[in-house]
Order: C-alpha cells, then sequence, then structure tokens
C-alpha cells in the first residue's frame, strides 16, 4: 500500500468513526409529558379493566420539547400474547392504522419494577431496551396512579395519574 492510498484510507475511517459517533436526526428531546383528560380516563380505564398487560399507542404531537397526548389508540395485540408480566405487538402502531403515535405505554399490573434502569444501577432494563429499538420520542409505563417514562435523553420522570378537568392530564 502506498503512502497517499493510506492516508486516503486513514481519511476515510476518520470520516466514518465521526459519523458514528455524530448524533443522528431523530426524535425531538423531550421535557415534558402532557395527556389530555381522555387520555387519562382510558389509563384509569383499563388499569381497572384487565387481567393482563395492555399496550396502547400514544397518539399526539411534540410542541417545543413537550409531548402532548392527545388519546390512545390500542395496539395491535394478540390476547395469547399479553399476560401479568408482558405484552407483545404483532405490529406497529402505523402498521395498525394509528398515525402521529408519539410514543407507547404500557401497564404493569402490580406495579412494580416501574423503572427503566435497576434502581442504583445504570443497567437498562427490557422496557428501556425495546424503547431505544422504537422511532417514539417517549415511552411510558402506568404503574397504579402514577406514570413512569422516558425520552430520548434516557432520563426517567415520573407524573402523578390525575384527572384535572382542564386538559393537562397528567401532572408532575
Amino acid at each position: 500500500m502506498t503512502w497517499s492510498m493510506s492516508s486516503t484510507l486513514l481519511a476515510w475511517l476518520l470520516q466514518l468513526s465521526g459519523a458514528l459517533t455524530s448524533p443522528t436526526a431523530g426524535p425531538p428531546a423531550v421535557r415534558a409529558l402532557v395527556f389530555s383528560d381522555q387520555a387519562v380516563r382510558l389509563l384509569a380505564l383499563q388499569a381497572r379493566s384487565f387481567q393482563t398487560e395492555f399496550l396502547g399507542c400514544m397518539i399526539g404531537e411534540v410542541r417545543d420539547g413537550v409531548v402532548h397526548v392527545d388519546r390512545i389508540a390500542p395496539a395491535d395485540v394478540s390476547p395469547l400474547r399479553s399476560t401479568m408480566t408482558q405484552v407483545v405487538p404483532e405490529t406497529t402502531c402505523e402498521a395498525a392504522g394509528w398515525t402521529g403515535t408519539v410514543g407507547m405505554i404500557h401497564n404493569h399490573l402490580t406495579g412494580e419494577r416501574c423503572w427503566y434502569y435497576f434502581p442504583g444501577t445504570e443497567v437498562p432494563t427490557s422496557d428501556e431496551q425495546s424503547f431505544v429499538r422504537t422511532p417514539y420520542a417517549v415511552d411510558a409505563i402506568m404503574c397504579g396512579a402514577k406514570v413512569v417514562w422516558i425520552g430520548r435523553n434516557m432520563v426517567q420522570e415520573e407524573l402523578a395519574l390525575v384527572e384535572t378537568g382542564g386538559g393537562r392530564g397528567l401532572e408532575p
């Protein structure tokens, strides 16, 4: 290999390494999650109605770093793929016919293990690992009267489930 070929190869490798470490275009950074009262009512109904985990497509928009969830549509889930500890969709929210999906939400029936990282560590749970494979801005877990959520900044947040009557939905 000649000097010019090796310098060209080195330049190409440096460009490639920069491309691999540069941030890619994706969902915008999110600093807040707001649910409409309709979405809160559906979550409360789901919590009382099912003996298995449910999975929903959060439909709304991201504005100025805030995810506004207008409604929650049911994900395409076979009853055989929803148990007390796991739920697996058959297809994506978009393939199921839902447009405007900003994230997904599921519940933990017992209100336990509601985190994206194991406590006291930076070790991701299966919920975090599932989220990073989606294109969505946020992911959420409903645990009793609270919702734990994560955005693309990978910082876990928590909201109390409160019907406000003012369109704000879940309040921190």
